[in-house]
């Protein structure tokens, strides 16, 4: 409704009116950074990134400093201080799903020995129940078109059932962070159930979760309708949360969870933190871009002539096709140079599972972009500059052979990531010091001036 004030002007012309103001008081010249000798984004000029913290959990290589320069080298990935790729390479071997491993190792520190395992999937099976009438009184009577949205508030809504929610003792954080671990696939699914049946008019049927599976099994067993999936569509969404579980404590939403545990706030406004950032189009959203501009580049050239995608990829990087943003989605890191492990450990899965489910076209597409991405960026900046593919890449390829909506690839990151910001609230609530970086104000002094004066 649009209501006229006294002098016959409606509320949106008032904020018209004001948005002069505003723009040229919320602006902050980029110049200023560099003369106040400010890292902007927390990056050095070289682009590698300030220090602010330590870390025991993760660590993200992509590149080495020698006299000051920085030298680019293959990526690695470590959890724990164990390579990602060794970890996939283990559970794989032995025919074994690997997130809850993965997430016991970024929790505790060290891997499960079977025993141990067993008892922590035991632990994750008891927290997949919600308390009676739950689900009704806060998925389906209050649905939301935003999944991501949906996630935070229902993560600060189980605060209201937690006995005792502001205990942040090392146990009790624990608890928490399994509770939340477990229940955020439900949360996730029946979000979304809930969404395409009040925003889409879709059937509305939600499936309980199955106790003695893994998180990927029954991520798929609750999306489905019919709950079927085969053993390779798991095995692929459960490499998906593995390799989206932590990237080091300088990655975004695990600074923001480092950021707010620094307060001493509860463990559900932590968590709610981490996933308001993933869900920025610059963190958690890049995927759905590399879908939108997979889909752009299919609908405007002949994509399966090599010459032909070249050349579009030409005007892309012109910035005059696609979004004229001029850049390649699910092309380069902030951290990576030569390679991104998560994105090769992908690669050869996606690979594997397009030539059964009929993608090999599509797949072919993404490897094309890749080369060709990689080829112009040499041409144009040089044969030294190195740019590789990044993990969103390939995963909007996986969750779109697994059958799985665009709007749920940023919440299936969000459920596989939960793991890695609650092992750092772990390691953030034993420092007792509160974050509080320095701000330079330019804004000088001004004088009040009487209202009737202004």
């Amino acid at each position: 409704m649009v209501v006229n004030n006294s002098q016959g002007k409606s509320i949106v012309q008032i904020e018209q009116d004001f948005l002069k103001t505003l723009d040229d008081n919320s602006y902050i010249d980029p110049s200023l950074y560099s003369k106040y000798n400010i890292k902007r984004g927390l990056r050095n000029s070289n682009g590698t990134g300030v220090l602010v913290g330590i870390t025991n959990i993760a660590n993200v290589i992509g590149y080495e400093i020698k006299d000051g320069v920085k030298v680019p080298v293959d990526g690695k990935l470590f959890y724990r201080g164990i390579r990602l790729t060794d970890l996939v390479n283990g559970f794989q071997k032995d025919d074994r799903f690997g997130f809850e491993e993965t997430a016991f190792l970024l929790l505790l520190g060290k891997l499960p020995t079977k025993d141990a395992l067993e008892e922590f999937n035991r632990v994750i099976s008891y927290n997949l129940e919600f308390p009676k009438f739950y689900k009704e009184d806060h998925i389906i009577k209050y649905p939301s078109n935003n999944i991501m949205n949906m996630l935070q508030k229902q993560v600060l809504t189980l605060y209201t059932y937690d006995k005792n929610p502001e205990d942040i003792s090392l146990l009790n954080t624990f608890r928490q962070s399994l509770s939340l671990i477990a229940k955020l696939p439900i949360l996730m699914a029946y979000s979304y159930k809930a969404k395409k049946h009040y925003y889409d008019n879709d059937s509305l049927v939600l499936h309980r979760p199955l106790v003695n599976a893994s998180i990927a099994e029954n991520i798929l067993h609750m999306l489905r309708p019919d709950c079927k999936f085969t053993k390779e569509e798991a095995r692929l969404l459960d490499l998906c949360l593995v390799v989206h579980a932590e990237h080091g404590g300088g990655n975004n939403s695990a600074f923001a969870t480092h950021v707010v545990s620094s307060t001493g706030t509860d463990t559900y406004s932590a968590i709610a933190t981490a996933i308001g950032s993933l869900k920025g189009p610059k963190h958690g959203g890049a995927n759905i871009m590399v879908r939108a501009m997979v889909n752009n580049i299919m609908e405007n050239c002949n994509w399966k002539d090599y010459e032909s995608l070249s050349n579009y990829i030409d005007k892309i990087l012109n910035k005059e096709a696609f979004n004229n943003k001029g850049l390649v989605y699910g092309m380069g890191h902030a951290v990576y140079t030569k390679s991104d492990p998560r994105a090769v450990l992908l690669k050869k899965k996606a690979r594997e599972l397009a030539e059964i489910k009929g993608f090999s076209d599509k797949f072919k597409l993404l490897e094309n972009i890749e080369n060709l991405t990689i080829e112009k960026f040499k041409a144009r900046k040089g044969p030294e500059f190195e740019i590789c593919a990044n993990v969103d890449l390939y995963a909007g390829l996986v969750y779109e052979m697994l059958g799985i909506e665009p709007e749920l690839y940023t919440p299936i990151f969000a459920v596989s990531r939960i793991a890695g910001w609650c092992a750092h609230r772990l390691e953030q609530t034993r420092d007792e010091k509160i974050m509080r970086p320095g701000y330079i104000s330019i804004s000088g002094e001004n004088e009040y001036t009487n209202i009737n004066n202004r």
